[in-house]
């Protein structure tokens, strides 16, 4: 096994902590993990994104062209990547503040109301959870569990007290594919 992910969005929108949560998920789960992050000097508000690649053997660059999968969460995002999903690949998005949509017919994509979901949720801060278990639900690629301890390693020890809804974000992002 081995998925090539590009995530990207605006600075804020916890793209980078995303992409770090599920490296460190695949490494608990014994693969071979690379995550490559990627921003403009004005971090919040500005374009960010992460490359992780997860697989079952050596990885040998982190630098990619193409993907298998793409979660893109603005439109500057979608207009950049969405291009560099494979064919037959996978492109996860957030319709929130999206003007033009997907256009391509080779690849799955999965829309994802992801900030309605925070909304309805109550928390904001989870939008990236919510996200993270659309793609965790669309591509079986780590667990669930593992995610949660790498999110615990992740996440400084004061706001460990926020594991349960990101948690219950991660869980309802899952239903949010089908």
């Amino acid at each position: 096994m081995k998925e090539e992910i590009i995530m990207a969005g605006f600075g804020g929108q916890g793209v980078l902590s995303m992409g770090k949560i599920l490296a460190y998920a695949a490494l608990l789960d014994g693969k071979e993990v690379t995550w490559m992050p990627s921003y403009g000097p004005e971090q919040r508000g500005g374009t960010a994104n992460v490359t992780v690649i997860l697989s079952d053997n050596e990885i040998s660059s982190p630098i990619l062209d193409e993907y298998d999968t793409a979660v893109i969460l603005n439109q500057q995002s979608l207009d950049k990547f969405e291009r560099t999903v494979k064919p037959g690949g996978t492109l996860i998005y957030d319709p929130y503040g999206i003007h033009h949509k997907p256009t391509r017919t080779d690849i799955n994509i999965i829309p994802v109301n992801a900030m309605e979901a925070t909304f309805e949720l109550g928390n904001p801060k989870t939008y990236n959870m919510l996200l993270l278990g659309a793609l965790i639900k669309a591509r079986g690629i780590v667990s669930v569990e593992d995610v949660m301890k790498g999110l615990k390693k992740t996440l400084p020890e004061r706001h460990h007290h926020l594991l349960g809804d990101n948690e219950k974000a991660i869980r309802r992002g899952m239903e949010l594919v089908g």
